[in-house]
């Protein structure tokens, strides 16, 4: 009786083993911060957003799926303008505490153009927000319309720089070669005038990261004398590296991610 009552209870044993066992392969299936419902699903996807703007989850190749409704309320409910108007206004302060400056003519400032100084709002909105991986073919069949429209908030900084007397250059990640006049003609179109240069992307860069190819923009406009009293861009990419000014200031945007 004592052999059979033995080997009952671990009979029992290895069926909780098996039970639990299946469980945990079920549980660890999906990230532990995988939310259960939609109210989860709301908080997790502004803890993510947060996690994004502030460089603690990198790398990311899209939008989690759960999150395509709140990516897309952040930028067309208000939220996002709110965000980058005080952004804005903590660069204009900024600004103006530095005013006036040298008489040389090497006071400078960097800004990006993607998403900093135009906007593809409505070119990601048919991406669900960021929810789709990235599309290089449908992306440049994009730019090359020529269509994307200024961010008020940033044109109007820019216009403030130019006025206060910085050089102005605008330094983007976009190829030279097939997006070169459309990208100049876009921010005419737009009301960028009066920058210093506009920098894009030639063939000694290609294959390099953002991170290397502006921090060697950078070293080479540092190199002429400048000196870049600010940086301002959407991806953290735009303000890490070297000789990146100043002071740094990013603007959000929880669509796509670029190393």
């Amino acid at each position: 009786m004592i052999i059979i009552s033995t080997i009952m209870r671990r009979t029992r044993e290895a069926i909780v083993l098996v039970i639990l066992a299946i469980c945990s392969k079920a549980v660890n299936s999906k990230p532990y911060w995988w939310p259960s419902d939609k109210g989860e699903a709301s908080g997790y996807c502004l803890s993510w957003r947060l996690a994004v703007e502030a460089n603690n989850i990198r790398a990311w190749r899209t939008v989690p799926p759960q999150c395509s409704h709140h990516v897309e309320s952040y930028m067309i409910a208000g939220q996002y303008q709110r965000d980058l108007n005080l952004i804005v206004d903590s660069i204009s302060a900024y600004l103006d505490s530095l005013t006036p400056l040298s008489n040389d003519g090497f006071d400078a400032w960097i800004l990006d153009v993607d998403d900093t100084c135009i906007s593809n709002l409505f070119y990601y909105r048919r991406k669900r927000y960021g929810c789709e991986p990235y599309d290089p073919l449908g992306f440049r069949t994009w730019a090359l319309k020529g269509g994307c429209p200024a961010i008020p908030d940033v044109l109007g900084l820019f216009n403030k720089l130019i006025e206060s007397g910085f050089k102005v250059f605008l330094v983007t990640g976009r190829d030279e070669a097939t997006l070169g006049q459309v990208t100049i003609d876009n921010l005419s179109n737009q009301g960028f005038f009066g920058y210093e240069r506009l920098i894009l992307r030639g063939s000694a860069y290609k294959g390099q990261s953002a991170i290397s190819y502006k921090s060697e923009i950078r070293k080479q406009l540092v190199g002429e004398g400048y000196r870049i009293w600010g940086n301002v861009g959407d991806q953290w990419s735009d303000l890490q590296g070297d000789y990146a000014g100043n002071r740094t200031f990013k603007l959000p945007n929880p669509m796509y991610f670029i190393p």
